[in-house]
């Protein structure tokens, strides 16, 4: 899952970035909404977690360039507006959801979570193909009920992967939706996750290489 957070708090904006990298999303983070529109023009996000009070274009004006635009983004609004009139409001906007501030960060995570399943195509919480089952929300894997213990990297590797459902995804597409805005596009990172990801999912092997074409998630071969 890939998410932006955009909020002018930057304590607030990292520290919620990196609590979703440790929950396996990748994360980019902007300040203002100037910089929140550069993202989502070049970028696509399955959530969008946006300050409404943002310096430049609001949270609100992002918002409705996302709904406007069709891109299949769900919204998360935050805000220290706790009123029942800005809440309705917000949602008129397009938003997909609405928190208000200061909140608990265990209920953002679950929030961003469930946008997550929400974004096209949808998907249900815990995936299972092959052997494999993935907790999204409880960031559990299992390979023949066999508890695995992943790091955030391999576990968003193996989610892109099982979402596709068999479908074949390129490494270029893995390193987009696996990792941040900063990831060197002629790195060797996917492969040398998708080896180590292969290692601890064990025999016989789920994970196939599509030569010239990228990775697939299929029965053994």
């Amino acid at each position: 899952m890939r998410v932006l957070v955009a909020d002018d708090e930057r304590l607030l904006a990292d520290t919620i970035a990196e609590g979703l990298r440790r929950s396996s999303m990748a994360v980019d983070v902007c300040y203002d909404g100037d910089a929140a529109l550069e993202r989502v023009a070049v970028n696509r996000y399955d959530v969008a977690v946006l300050d409404r009070d943002m310096p430049g274009h609001t949270g609100d004006e992002v918002c409705r360039n996302l709904a406007g635009a069709d891109a299949g983004t769900r919204v998360l609004m935050l805000t220290a507006a706790a009123g029942i009139r800005d809440r309705v409001e917000g949602l008129g906007l397009g938003a997909d959801d609405y928190l208000t501030k200061p909140f608990a960060f265990a209920e953002l995570v679950a929030r961003v979570q469930a946008l997550g399943r929400r974004s096209a195509p949808a998907v249900p919480p815990v995936l299972e193909q092959h052997g494999v089952a993935l907790d999204v929300a409880r960031h559990a894997a299992t390979r023949d009920g066999r508890p695995m213990s992943l790091s955030p990297k391999e576990f968003a590797v193996l989610h892109v992967l099982m979402r596709a459902n068999g479908r074949v995804v390129s490494a270029e597409d893995l390193l987009e939706q696996a990792w941040d805005e900063f990831a060197d596009p002629f790195t060797n990172a996917v492969r040398v996750t998708v080896m180590t990801l292969r290692k601890k999912l064990g025999q016989p092997a789920v994970i196939h290489t599509v030569p010239r074409a990228g990775y697939r998630i299929g029965a053994p071969e």
